[in-house]
């Protein structure tokens, strides 16, 4: 086990060099000069000035000898500094916001996951009924409805129309902290960050289920006289979950989009919300670093995932 993860950690790292040169291209293919984001509009700067800016800040360089500086200093943990946010530090920022992040993502694949088992349990066991036909029927509009969608409907119906809950932001402005405030704040995010994932892991549980209970150790348990319950709770489940729990993994990924469009609708401080401004604002620096530290965290949660779907199921050999 400890041989694998150190090999997938070696590849991960080969991946996040390699996602990293990716957004190093891209960032320089988008129209306009690196050095607008550098300078100030308000302000006229003969060519010799903007030379010179260039050349302080590294720009006259080669593409490639650009990137392998930035490489080296963020291997000794320095992503260099935000250029629109008075010099602050990329780890600085990234800090502050990945706390928010990790807690809107967090509640939501938790509720994600819980409403998920539980509504594919009942539709595996309840099949046909009207239950699961209300249950698939609500599971297609939330795997077909796009992030971005489901963020303006639900702050619009729930937050402008009903008001149940505040329309933005983490805590009230100018009030204490509390945790009541708090979760009032994180409820609406976290539940539609949830939907499409709940739909997803619902219809995967429901199908591998009713796989399960066809196998024969079930009829067996069923034979020996063990109540429907327990031959559902000890003898399916379990293994039903092994698919499940690899799509879990997957879909941290995908909850990481999600994010970045509830955070700016909800104008939740998070990552998603500082990875938007600083696209509008060109400030590549933390755009850099923010997409390194999002693609370390999947990496990272996908090597999670592998090592609970062999402790889930000893019959995995992982090599």
């Amino acid at each position: 086990m400890l041989n694998y993860c150190l090999r997938r950690l070696l590849v991960g790292f080969g991946m996040l060099v390699a996602l990293s040169l990716l957004i190093f291209i891209l960032l320089r293919l988008a129209p306009g000069d690196p050095i607008d984001a550098y300078i100030n509009p308000n302000v006229a700067m003969s060519q010799e000035e903007m030379a010179a800016v260039r050349t302080r800040l590294g720009l006259d360089r080669p593409l490639p000898v650009q990137y392998a500086a930035w490489l080296a200093s963020a291997l000794k943990g320095d992503l260099g500094f935000s250029l629109q946010r008075n010099g602050e530090t990329v780890l600085g920022l990234i800090a502050d916001r990945i706390g928010p992040t990790l807690l809107l993502m967090g509640a939501g694949l938790v509720i994600a996951i819980v409403l998920g088992i539980a509504t594919g349990i009942i539709g595996a066991v309840r099949r046909n009924s009207p239950l699961d036909l209300g249950l698939s029927v609500w599971a297609f509009f939330g795997i077909s409805s796009p992030a971005f969608l489901t963020a303006l409907v639900g702050l619009y119906v729930f937050s402008v129309m009903l008001r149940w809950a505040p329309a933005g932001g983490m805590l009230t402005p100018g009030a204490p902290f509390s945790l009541g405030d708090l979760l009032s704040h994180l409820v609406l995010p976290a539940l539609l960050l949830s939907i499409g994932h709940t739909a997803l892991i619902m219809r995967y549980m429901r199908s591998s289920l009713l796989e399960v209970l066809n196998q024969d150790y079930v009829r067996t348990a069923r034979a020996k006289g063990v109540t429907e319950f327990w031959v559902i709770v000890k003898h399916a489940v379990r293994n039903a979950l092994l698919p499940v729990v690899t799509l879990i993994g997957s879909t941290i990924g995908i909850a990481v989009g999600g994010a970045i469009f509830l955070e700016s609708v909800f104008n939740w401080p998070g990552m998603g919300l500082l990875l938007v401004n600083a696209v509008e604002t060109r400030d590549y620096p933390v755009i850099m670093g923010a997409t390194l530290i999002v693609g370390a965290c999947v990496i990272i949660v996908n090597l999670l995932t592998d090592v609970v779907y062999a402790a889930v199921d000893p019959r995995i050999q992982v090599a």
